[in-house]
């Protein structure tokens, strides 16, 4: 079993910053690929990110290349979400995901959600 909680959600200005982290219990963190998800109001889930186990690869959708970047510290069991240039259609509930395949787009790839936190952004 692994419990995820996100945290670093808030309200932000347009073309602001904000990071997310996910902090995750369990001793083999390493062993999972973690994700990034986001809601939006009235809208499905959808990928934003993946990272590998051991954090050397990456994958992004394409509104969040160039802007955000994911990564992890298999030390502290935590993975993080910098979202840098926040535009309005980022407002969203963020959810941080633990799942076995690289490159997971699709939630039903993942096994463990946190509970989501709030990102809005301002214009």
């Amino acid at each position: 079993q692994v419990q995820l909680v996100e945290s670093g959600g808030g309200l932000e200005q347009a073309g602001g910053s904000l990071r997310l982290s996910c902090a995750a219990s369990g001793r083999t963190f390493m062993s999972y690929v973690m994700g990034w998800f986001r809601q939006a109001p009235g809208k499905e889930r959808e990928f934003v990110a993946v990272i590998s186990g051991g954090g050397g690869s990456t994958f992004y959708r394409d509104s969040a290349k160039g802007r955000f970047t994911i990564s992890r510290d298999n030390a502290k069991n935590t993975a993080y979400l910098q979202m840098n240039s926040l535009k309005p259609e980022d407002t969203a509930v963020y959810y941080c995901a633990a799942g076995r395949r690289w490159t997971a787009t699709m939630e039903s790839d993942y096994d463990y959600w946190g509970q989501g936190t709030q990102v809005t952004v301002s214009s």
